[in-house]
């Protein structure tokens, strides 16, 4: 019975209850709207220029209407600005919200900032630029609407002033001036005039901090204006004092463009003061006054014919030096083609031996002399022109026939060629066989004797130029053939490189990845700064007319030695010309590499400007040593593996080396110990062993020849020279030690420099004191070299921009163009060391031809 009650009951409890839940519904839905008709919305009809003092709470909202008329020929900012006048209210601000016909702008007052290690900046003061919307009538009225509202019950006393910005359209070469702060930022339209294609845009400021943000961004709804959205799209640069963004027409449809100025809640990213890192992090932090005055003026950039001059510049510059070698060889070879003449109708030959009258007749013994000047002619002087005159002839053989003398000279001439030829001829067969590098040190005469003969303390060129000539050029093409190798491996993944760069500035619009020069960066295409990129034309330009040059050399001395010229044979500095193939091959991808580098230059990839740089230093080095020593220098593969290490350190200095004591304590350690080892082997000329009995030997050298006898140095030259390398290559490890320099790479450049001209310096006062002298024409390179390396370095220390400080700091250095509105100093800089560069390999090439026709045993070694 009570089952079945309770079955019969069931459906009336679960009706009730559905009732019960419906009453509870309507309860809760009542005392809502009931709460809801108690809050306040209160809409006012608002006018521009009015300041407005109200107070807002969770009960009430307030909705101010505007309307303005904009016109189409005229554009007109609309800034809102906000002040809080109560206090405390971090804990529940006011929401700003402003409605507009395409754009919604909300904000929240106190507006909070955040820095580093998130910390929190309050602004109760905050001033905003509306977007404007575009208009497609020549007139419009439009209409926005500024919500305020909060969720505090207390209420909070607030300001409100619509404006309008009269000065909101930038004009051309027209300067204007403005404030702004964190939470006050400034943008401004301007609209490219016809025909002007491309604009620089310029922000100045007279104060270095607080530091700021320029932004370009195109004309759309909403404009990011605030210090954690800046960098949302566009382009834009950190700044402290200047800031400057070149523009084109082609990357905005609108053909107008906002110009952006935020001011940064902190200052790191200028290089700034870190400030402390709060106890709380929830703690706000107050900011102080960070208003900055600021000036803006967008000026017309160059245009295509000014591209198109400043490469014709260019061009013309290094073709001018195609066209003055051109000009040098005819006139040489004009001047060998007289002294030929002059030796084929000598004036002081007799009527009787000539044909012509009035010329007076020469004794046997001037004959004797002209036929030996004839045989030591310089290798590079003779021609094809008068191969097959070699034999002597040059007198005629009716001469020969009517002076018995001569005759009998002539034939003895013969004889000796003969015997050149068949040494020359089995020369030649040998050649056809190849020539491993295990040939390299293995004729008999020179291990049993080379120990002996360089110990000797006066040495001639003879001494160190024994080995065989095929060998000796085998090895010194290796420079050559390993440099190219090197240079193409280097390059390709540094071209790679580079174009990445350029792509993640165009895409991102951060121009802080780049270190250029703002004020005078032309971009074409796709290239930011092209003016840097085409000023490095010379060095490889340059450098291929020095490779030109130098074949030139070579093939005629290959015929000379062909011919069995005595002077190629046993006469001059023994001509090996890989090592010059192989300055203008670094010479051309110095020039190649700076082009990559300066796609984007910046710390990270400074190594692409300077690695060639020390393989040019290092190739001069061994060349200078090469002339006097060109059996004992350097293997390529030695050269290139220590080049290599000097590269790799330039890698770790530019990583770790900036304020890191052990590095640098390792590096001068290092640096002092190279400096030893390779003074000992200089001295020595190679005769001694690194092992474990280096120590006792040093001991014994040391008692010998300082406490037993106290004996001077046998090789006085010599010694003078490493002492005052060494002294000078300790006072820069000194330097490094105390300084620790920033730009690592230049300091090691610097010290491959200062070792390059120590050398170079010793060698010219060496030739001359051993009685040689400098023809005109190298010492006119000398002088001319001298010249423009003086106004390279004064262009190279004007310092345009530097990557050891923040890219904000590193603008503070930008200006202005020099030549043509189109190069600035770093370009002239380029022009004149790739020049400076060529001359002094012109130096080294012609330096030593004073001797073509001196006998090696009578050139001294230094």
């Amino acid at each position: 019975m009570v089952l079945r009650s309770c079955c019969k009951f069931g459906p009336v409890l679960v009706w009730f209850r559905l009732g019960y839940v419906v009453l509870l519904w309507l309860c809760v839905t009542h005392l809502r709207c009931a709460r809801a008709e108690t809050k306040t919305v209160v809409q006012k009809d608002a006018e521009f220029d009015v300041t407005y003092n109200d107070t807002v709470t969770s009960d009430n909202q307030t909705i101010y209407a505007f309307n303005h008329t904009v016109s189409r020929n005229k554009t007109e900012g609309v800034r809102v600005t906000v002040n809080i006048l109560s206090e405390g209210a971090e804990s529940s601000p006011i929401l700003f919200v402003v409605r507009q016909k395409q754009a919604v702008l909300s904000f929240q007052v106190p507006l909070i900032l955040r820095g580093l290690y998130q910390r929190k900046y309050p602004y109760a003061h905050v001033g905003r630029t509306l977007c404007q919307p575009p208009t497609r009538s020549l007139t419009e009225t439009q209409y926005f609407f500024v919500d305020v509202s909060t969720l505090s019950s207390l209420g909070t006393h607030y300001q409100l002033r619509i404006s309008r910005v009269d000065s909101f359209t930038l004009h051309t070469d027209k300067k204007f001036s403005f404030t702004a702060s964190p939470s006050q930022p400034q943008y401004f339209k301007y609209v490219f005039p016809d025909g002007v294609d491309t604009v620089i845009v310029k922000v100045n400021s007279e104060m270095t901090f607080p530091c700021s943000v320029m932004s370009i961004q195109d004309i759309q709804c909403p404009v990011y204006d605030l210090d954690n959205n800046v960098a949302f799209i566009g382009m834009y640069q950190t700044m402290t004092k200047t800031a400057a963004i070149t523009v084109q027409r082609k990357d905005f449809p609108s053909n107008s463009f906002y110009v952006v100025v935020v001011v940064k809640t902190e200052d790191e990213a200028c290089g700034g003061p870190l400030r402390f890192y709060p106890l709380r992090p929830d703690e706000l932090i107050d900011a102080g006054n960070r208003s900055k005055i600021l000036d803006v003026v967008v000026s017309p950039a160059i245009s295509s014919d000014v591209y198109v001059m400043g490469m014709l510049f260019c061009l013309g510059i290094f073709l001018s030096f195609y066209l003055l070698t051109f000009l040098v060889a005819c006139v040489e070879n004009k001047r060998m083609h007289r002294r030929r003449e002059g030796l084929l109708n000598p004036a002081d030959m007799s009527p009787a031996e000539t044909g012509k009258p009035g010329v007076t007749p020469v004794s046997p013994y001037e004959y004797g002399s002209f036929v030996d000047n004839a045989s030591t002619l310089s290798s590079e002087a003779i021609t094809d022109s008068i191969a097959s005159d070699a034999n002597y002839g040059y007198m005629g053989q009716e001469t020969l026939k009517r002076r018995p003398f001569l005759t009998a000279i002539h034939h003895v001439a013969i004889r000796i060629e003969r015997s050149l030829e068949s040494v020359a001829g089995r020369s030649r067969q040998e050649s056809l066989s190849s020539i491993e590098e295990d040939d390299y040190d293995t004729l008999a005469d020179i291990d049993s004797d080379k120990n002996i003969v360089r110990t000797k303390k006066y040495l001639c060129v003879s001494d160190l130029a024994r080995k065989d000539k095929r060998v000796l050029s085998k090895k010194y093409q290796i420079y050559f053939w390993n440099i190219a190798t090197i240079g193409v491996f280097y390059a390709l993944p540094v071209i790679q490189l580079v174009i990445t760069y350029q792509t993640v500035v165009n895409v991102t619009g951060n121009q802080d990845i780049c270190y250029y020069n703002f004020l005078c960066a032309h971009p074409l295409g796709n290239l930011s700064a092209f003016n840097n990129i085409l000023s490095n034309l010379g060095y490889v330009m340059l450098g291929l007319l020095f490779l030109l040059i130098v074949l030139q050399r070579d093939i005629i001395h290959s015929r000379a030695l062909d011919r069995n010229d005595l002077n190629a044979l046993e006469c001059g500095i023994p001509k090996h010309f890989g090592l010059f193939y192989a300055m203008g091959t670094a010479l051309m991808m110095e020039g190649l590499l700076s082009a990559c580098y300066h796609v984007c230059p910046n710390y990270t990839n400074f190594q692409f400007d300077t690695s060639f740089m020390y393989m040019i230093a290092g190739l001069c080095v061994l060349k200078l040593y090469q002339k006097r020593h060109p059996d004992i220098n350097a293997s390529a593969y030695t050269a290139y593996a220590c080049l290599a290490a000097v590269i790799f350190f330039s890698v770790l200095g530019v990583v770790f080396g900036k304020g890191n004591m052990v590095f640098w304590i390792v590096f001068s350690v290092l640096h002092i110990l190279a400096t030893m080892l390779l003074s000992t082997q200089l001295y020595y000329m190679g005769r001694w062993r690194l092992d474990s009995g280096i120590l006792r030997r040093i001991v014994y050298v040391i008692y010998t020849d300082c406490i037993r006898q106290c004996s001077g140095p046998m090789y006085i030259d010599r010694m003078v020279l490493l002492v005052m390398g060494n002294i000078v290559n300790w006072s820069l490890a000194a330097y490094g030690l105390l300084k620790t320099p920033n730009d690592f790479a230049s300091y090691l450049l610097a010290i491959a420099i200062c070792n390059l001209l120590l050398y170079f310096a010793f060698y010219i006062i060496m030739k001359l004191r051993s009685g040689e002298r400098i023809q005109c024409m190298a010492m006119v390179c000398i002088l001319f070299t001298a010249v423009v390396w003086g106004f390279a370095l004064f262009f190279f220390f004007q310092g345009l921009s530097t990557w050891q400080k923040t890219p904000a700091e590193s603008r503070e250095h930008n200006r202005d163009c020099i030549v043509l509105s189109f190069f600035d100093d770093h370009d002239i800089w380029h022009f004149l060391s790739s020049i400076a560069m060529f001359g002094s390999f012109l130096v080294l090439l012609t330096m030593d031809d004073d001797l073509d026709n001196v006998q090696r045993d009578k050139i001294f070694v230094f």
